[in-house]
């Protein structure tokens, strides 16, 4: 085998070698035969003389069609990067050969056929030879290929379809393979000649009653091949000819249908100037009347497609493709026009669009939704103009501020009443079809069960915002109607005569969607009809599937409707309790939901909670904190920390600090008589902290008081004081420990589980004091400096010093650069303590490469950062003796320079921002 790379080999031992070689890398069950094929075959490839065979493998009877393609490659190749080397009189020989043995292969319809995908191989080795040679060394090229289009129909055909490859070579995918002024040049001379190619286009075109029976492919070459042209063509060759009443005749002939379609797809959705506007119509009205005869408005198209072949979805794909795309480009135009004749064509689209719109396949229904979106903005623009609130249409109200255009009212009411029943079509789609939005966590899967969803579909979700869009402007152009649907839809659930999953979900989300889309007493009337349903429905339904999927629902509904909820206190009150209920409710992504709902209510009604409601003997915030050990009794831990963190919400809106500190002692009653236990029990016998059970307890309630400290803020710093003291020794005692098994065992001792429980307690408590510091407020400033910060400096800082690589956590770095980003700078002394324990040790850690420690090194960058915005001064006077202050300095240079040398993105960018703050510092 190593044979086919000696240059004396002649040429039939050469193929018979070469056929030997690539059978033995397809069918070799040896990896190693493989692999010694495949190298000798890439050594012969990439010899620069490999060219020279190319034509004795073609030529050769004998050879295999995977030998001759291994050839067309090695051809290929040479063609893309040496042909510029070669001899003028080489070039042209190749070029020749290549151009005969494309003629030979199409020259009859049996040999076309047979050979097929060695054709096509050689087709695109020709393309790449013409935009090396056109047109400075083959100026006739287009002429030539014209010109032999007329003597064979075979040959015709494929020369069609080398003229769609140049086409796409040229104008598609030239970017990045050709030079820019290569790029031009070519563009340019297609332009020029592209006369001669239409004319071709035109002489089929004029024979095809007689290629539709005798030789329908060659017709449906052309239009492939006029199909990559029309996107770029000069528009007289469309407009000024009678291409589009050619192309719409083709539509009668199924065998054409779908090409001829795809070039009405790139023509109606060309934008054009006024001038074609008598042939924009025509092309509408024209295409109407012929969609009309083949496929009927009435007809369900969503029933067919599901049992369509590929040729007829493929079809319904670009029907939708056409009519989005010609009436984003043209209504506005049609719009204006008061011809009955266009007004019918116009709202006939639009009923084709609707029943499309009901196909299951996902892509035609985007297809559709993209227009959908457009037209309901289009006409939620020209019909309501926001005149005393911002422009947005997902917060505005029909009573808050919505009035009618006055200048352009006759044309407006005029225009959404004939929009209006295609609108009401299309609610009932986005209704029907609406996709889940992101909080809701209950999903059907593949089995037809009810399942918490483990990962979020991000596909989905950007459907859901598309479509959430669009509802609210339908919503907005006819409330009422709208709310007659989802109430139908709805009294259709409750009988039972439409029940489903799916069908209550779509519908939830849909009403979810539209919060905000209707005045204040329009939304109490439908909110409170569609709640109201909801609870009977979960009262009615038997089934731990049934309950979990209408549960989910009336969560996602009444966390979408905050201002509804503030405005009615009872009723805020009884979908709370509720929420509470289903905190009880073991079913796999209910309890999440409830906690996620809990969470978004308390944080848009927070203030409800906190006072004294009308026939109410307390704020509601107290009864519910007496109830908390029930209320949480079946939940995880996770979902514990999700409810305090709601709580720390509701408690932080309270005015009176007094009250306030006593409803958050209150709320930590539970996890404080916990920590105190544990406490206790370790000062008789510390042995206790090293139980993974204890560990486990300090882990849950540390992270408690993180949650609630990001939501508390300032107010936190009460339960911060009762558990200070008892943190700080609980991280030194863990600290010493690794210490200890690190002494004692070397750096393994950080990869042991005990290691890592203790080390996980530490960073909760870093944690805990940097949600405090975070959310802070900076009138407290000093409070949090005397009473936090210095408590902690000694053993955190120390602590991180002296232990070893594997043992520091990176969390310190980042509790440091919070806490001067949030005290907005400390004094140079602080200033002094934090670098001479932090930086030199890290950038021990990080300096050796770009991999090692991660976390540290992303967090160490973040500190710098935060030094040199807060607190620039004290990087000149980091040490009493100026030649030691000068190395500390460069340190610092040196290590923005190593930051913004990284290879990870997110390192080098922080390394550039530093240093163009600290360039304008200076």
């Amino acid at each position: 085998m190593d044979r086919l790379l000696d240059p004396s080999l002649s040429d039939p031992d050469f193929v018979v070698i070469l056929n030997s070689a690539i059978e033995l890398l397809y069918t070799a069950t040896s990896v190693d035969q493989r692999n010694a094929a495949q190298s000798i075959l890439t050594q012969f490839q990439e010899s620069p003389d490999a060219w020279i065979r190319v034509d004795k493998v073609l030529d050769n009877p004998s050879a295999s069609q995977p030998s001759k393609f291994f050839a067309l490659q090695v051809l290929g190749e040479m063609v893309k990067y040496r042909w510029k080397t070669l001899a003028r009189s080489t070039a042209e020989t190749i070029r020749n050969y290549v151009v005969n043995k494309v003629i030979e292969l199409s020259s009859t319809d049996e040999v076309m056929s047979r050979e097929k995908m060695y054709l096509t191989k050689l087709n695109l080795v020709l393309v790449g030879i013409v935009k090396q040679e056109w047109p400075a060394h083959w100026r006739s090229f287009i002429s030539d290929i014209v010109g032999a289009s007329k003597t064979s129909a075979s040959l015709c055909e494929n020369n069609m379809s080398i003229l769609a490859l140049l086409s796409e070579e040229v104008f598609e995918f030239s970017q990045g393979q050709l030079k820019q002024d290569r790029i031009i040049e070519l563009k340019n001379q297609f332009n020029n000649e592209f006369a001669g190619v239409f004319q071709l286009c035109q002489y089929v075109f004029e024979q095809s009653d007689g290629l539709k029976a005798s030789r329908p492919s060659l017709l449906r070459s052309t239009l492939n091949t006029l199909e990559k042209f029309l996107m770029w063509i000069p528009l007289g060759y469309i407009y000024e000819t009678q291409l589009i009443e050619v192309l719409l005749s083709f539509l009668q002939y199924p065998a054409l249908r779908t090409s001829s379609l795809r070039c009405l797809v790139e023509i109606g959705s060309l934008n054009v100037s006024s001038i074609y506007a008598d042939r924009i119509k025509v092309l509408l009205v024209l295409f109407m009347q012929q969609l009309s005869s083949i496929l009927a408005v009435t007809i369900n198209i969503a029933a067919a497609y599901e049992s369509a072949d590929d040729e007829t979805q493929n079809f319904v794909m670009d029907l939708a493709l056409f009519l989005s795309g010609f009436f984003k480009s043209h209504l506005p135009l049609l719009d204006t026009n008061e011809s009955p004749e266009i007004q019918a064509a116009v709202k006939l689209g639009h009923e084709y669009l609707v029943n499309i719109s009901s196909v299951s396949d996902i892509e035609v229904f985007k297809t559709c939704l993209e227009w959908w979106h457009r037209l309901a903005s289009d006409l939620y623009s020209t019909e309501c103009t926001p005149a005393l609130v911002a422009r947005s249409p997902l917060n505005l109200g029909l009573n808050n501020g919505l009035v009618i255009n006055s200048v352009a009212a006759n044309h407006s009411s005029a225009r959404r009443q004939f929009y209006a029943p295609i609108l009401s079509a299309v609610r009932k789609i986005m209704i029907s079809r609406m996709a889940k939005p992101e909080e809701v966590l209950i999903v059907e899967d593949e089995n037809g069960e009810i399942v918490r969803e483990t990962t979020k579909d991000t596909d989905a979700i950007a459907l859901y915002k598309t479509m959430r869009e669009t509802l609210v402007f339908l919503t907005h152009l006819d409330p009422l109607d709208t709310e007659q649907i989802m109430l139908e839809r709805m009294a259709r659930q409750i009988d039972g005569s439409e029940w489903s999953w799916n069908n209550l979900n779509t519908l939830c989300w849909a009403v979810g969607s539209i919060s905000g889309a209707m005045g204040e007493e329009e939304e109490k009337r439908f909110l409170v009809t569609v709640i109201k349903d909801l609870l009977h429905l979960c009262e009615m339904k038997r089934g731990k599937d049934n309950k979990a999927v209408v549960a989910s629902n009336i969560m996602y509904v009444v966390g979408q409707y905050p201002r509804f909820l503030r405005a009615h206190w009872k009723f805020l009150k009884t979908v709370v309790n509720k929420n509470f209920e289903f905190m009880h409710e073991t079913h796999p992504g209910v309890q999440d939901m409830a906690c996620d709902t809990f969470l978004k209510i308390s944080q848009k009604c927070r203030r409800k909670f906190v006072a004294c409601q009308v026939g109410e003997t307390r704020p509601f915030i107290v009864e519910m904190l007496e109830s908390l050990p029930e209320i949480i009794a079946e939940l995880e831990p996770h979902q514990i920390q999700s409810f305090y963190e709601s709580c720390g919400c509701i408690i932080a809106a309270h005015p009176e600090a007094s009250i306030r500190d006593q409803l958050i002692m209150k709320l930590f009653e539970l996890p404080n008589q916990s920590w105190q236990q544990i406490i206790y029990a370790a000062n008789v016998n510390e042995e206790i902290l090293k139980q993974r059970d204890t560990m486990k307890k300090f882990v849950n309630i540390l992270k408690t008081n993180t949650r609630v400290a990001s939501s508390l803020g300032s107010p936190y710093l009460v339960q911060l004081r009762w558990i200070y003291p008892d943190m700080l020794r609980v991280y030194r005692v863990y600290s010493e420990m690794i210490a200890q098994a690190v002494a004692s065992q070397g750096a393994f001792a950080t990869k042991t589980s005990d290691a890592r429980n203790m080390r996980a307690v530490k960073k909760e408590v870093l944690k805990v004091i940097e949600a405090f510091v975070t959310y802070v407020e900076l009138k407290d400033k000093d409070l949090v400096m005397k009473e936090v910060v210095e408590p902690m400096s000694e053993p955190i800082l120390g602590n991180y010093y002296s232990s070893i690589p594997e043992a520091r956590d990176a969390e310190v770095l980042s509790l440091f650069a919070e806490i001067i980003s949030a005290m907005r700078g400390l004094d140079v002394p602080a200033i002094r303590l934090i670098v001479k324990s932090l930086f030199s040790v890290t950038l021990d850690m990080i300096r050796n490469n770009f991999e090692d420690f991660p976390d540290a090194r992303l967090n160490f960058f973040k500190l710098l950062g935060a030094i040199n915005r807060y607190s620039f001064p004290a990087l000149f006077q980091l040490d009493d003796n100026p030649a030691a202050a000068e190395a500390e300095f460069r340190v610092i240079i040196n290590a923005i320079i190593w930051a913004f040398k990284h290879t990870e993105r997110t390192v080098a960018e922080t390394g550039l921002t530093i240093l163009l703050e600290f360039i304008q510092g200076v």
